[in-house]
């Protein structure tokens, strides 16, 4: 085992200590670029008296809150911000108690959003849910600012079906 190895592993030749030390010197400064510009916070937005505005986008998906968000049809909704102005991070209240939370730096995203509320459902049987599918978000001043309540409803609604009716091609 006294043996010279043969083959250099590229990912350590030609490393020098110097990228350690330069780490050291920045230990107290904390990167500003990881939030984007426009992008606010939801309690700075109460404070100055700034009114949210949820995306239209989110009532109209039909989509079921235990299945992925990946799934829905409309891919393209899921770029779109949850909120205008865009913030954070927004906290999603539902009926029954439950408060999941929606985060992202840049902006949250109605993808975000979707992602924060199938992370507490997707272990869920279809048939422990009374209301599977979501019906929008509602943005209530009174209630809470920092908050959206999310609406669920029984049935999908009419975006969902693809099936084609008979004589239709």
């Amino acid at each position: 085992m006294s043996e010279p190895l043969q083959k250099v592993d590229s990912a350590v030749q030609g490393l020098s200590t110097s990228p350690k030390d330069t780490k050291d010197a920045k230990a107290g400064h904390r990167r500003q670029s990881s939030s984007a510009n426009g992008v606010m916070n939801i309690n700075d937005l109460e404070a100055q008296g700034i009114e949210l505005q949820v995306a239209k986008e989110t009532q109209k998906t039909g989509w079921k809150i235990n299945t992925s968000p990946t799934t829905i049809d409309d891919k393209d909704i899921l770029k779109k911000f949850l909120t205008n102005p865009p913030v954070k991070k927004i906290d999603l209240h539902f009926p029954l108690g439950l408060e999941v939370t929606a985060r992202n730096l840049k902006g949250v995203t109605i993808k975000d959003a979707f992602d924060a509320i199938y992370k507490q459902y997707k272990k869920r049987a279809d048939d422990e849910l009374d209301l599977p599918y979501l019906a929008g978000f509602e943005w209530d001043k009174e209630e809470s600012w920092t908050r959206l309540v999310v609406h669920l409803q029984r049935d999908a609604g009419a975006p969902v079906s693809k099936k084609k009716k008979k004589g239709e091609e």
